[in-house]
């Protein structure tokens, strides 16, 4: 489209409408995310009652507009290792070819967001999500961070000789100037932890790195920790005074009940996020019991699926985004959730979890 026909378009007045209205109107895909980035952006500058943001790989979203949101997915993983991992591994134009089908999948079944949470030397690629969000106008929210489980195999060296200061800068720099010069900011704080009893000193380091960059940026953090030293996080976290509920206890269907409940009394997010086959029991079983505790508000569900890997044959064979609404929404309902539940769970919630939380004046 060409500048005379953007001249043709009925005038629209900025400051009067919202950013659900613009990406509603039919104009071109690029304008569209323009003019709703620019709105975002008015909404994040505004000098009172500026509303809660989360950034996605197109650009800031007022967090109330997210809609329905699959709160832990994976477009492409590659579990090669931190000393091989590498974009050369692969063809962007394949992997979205190949993801495609599954991405449209997801949006006929309502999703508006999906949270990808490769994290950095597994594969993740900013670069391939914008691309993704602009073929298809799904918002992708990716991360900065380290995951240190799977014996440190994603850990680059720097990580064992840099402090967790030295670390979070790196982290806070991704969200001050962009990832790997894209200009896309992370949308949260991915990290990892084994699942030993005790986590292992650049464990812990990486927790304390992400406390101190939730503190600079107000970001979320997400660990992976599933049957692993939850509760010990959120001490470390305590330390810097960052409140629980900037943790997501992510795989927590496969924690201690007693642990995963103590963690919700104090305040974390609990992520139900495995849902495939053989756990849709397992996953309603646990959010009956978060319900029946009042801490349903503190739930996120998702599958964990996709996802292109570069080390299988064309990508290998990807899990699929929707069976959270073809067995286990039905489910839920026929467990007596309401409808109003079912929504807090895939969009009231996700949407506080991933809110930008600026602790500090100085805060970026």
């Amino acid at each position: 489209m060409g500048p005379s026909q953007i001249k043709k378009m009925p005038p629209i007045s900025i400051p009067e409408i919202a950013p659900t209205v613009v990406a509603n109107r039919l104009l071109p895909m690029t304008v569209k995310k323009w003019l709703t980035g620019l709105m975002a952006g008015l909404v994040l500058c505004g000098n009172t009652a500026a509303k809660p943001v989360v950034h996605t790989v197109s650009g800031p979203v007022a967090a109330d507009e997210l809609g329905t949101v699959l709160a832990h997915e994976h477009v492409l993983v590659d579990f090669v290792g931190a000393d091989l991992v590498s974009p050369e591994r692969y063809d962007r134009a394949e992997v979205i070819e190949k993801m495609l089908p599954f991405i449209e999948a997801a949006q006929a079944a309502g999703v508006e967001t999906m949270v990808e949470c490769t994290p950095m030397f597994i594969g993740r690629d900013s670069r391939l999500l914008a691309e993704l969000s602009e073929r298809t106008g799904m918002r992708f929210v990716t991360n900065t961070g380290l995951y240190g489980a799977v014996n440190d195999k994603f850990l680059p060296p720097y990580a064992w000789t840099e402090t967790a200061e030295q670390l979070a800068d790196r982290w806070i720099t991704e969200f001050r100037d962009g990832i790997d010069g894209t200009g896309i900011k992370p949308g949260f704080i991915k990290s990892a932890v084994d699942r030993d009893a005790e986590m292992s000193a650049v464990d812990a380091k990486l927790i304390h790195a992400a406390a101190l960059t939730h503190l600079e940026t107000g970001l979320t953090i997400a660990v992976h920790t599933g049957p692993g030293p939850g509760l010990a996080q959120l001490d470390i976290l305590a330390e810097h005074d960052v409140a629980p509920s900037a943790w997501i206890w992510v795989h927590a269907q496969g924690a201690k009940d007693a642990d995963v409940l103590e963690a919700a009394k104090r305040g974390a997010w609990i992520s139900l996020d495995g849902i495939r086959g053989r756990s849709v029991d397992q996953h309603l079983s646990r959010i009956l019991m978060l319900r029946a505790t009042g801490h349903l508000d503190q739930v996120l569900i998702s599958h964990d699926a996709g996802w292109y890997d570069p080390a299988k044959p064309n990508g290998g064979e990807p899990r699929g985004y929707t069976l959270l609404f073809e067995e286990m929404i039905p489910r839920l309902l026929g467990a007596g959730l309401s409808v109003a539940e079912i929504d807090q769970l895939l969009t009231t919630n996700p949407a506080r979890a991933l809110t930008v939380n600026v602790r500090r004046d100085n805060a970026l």
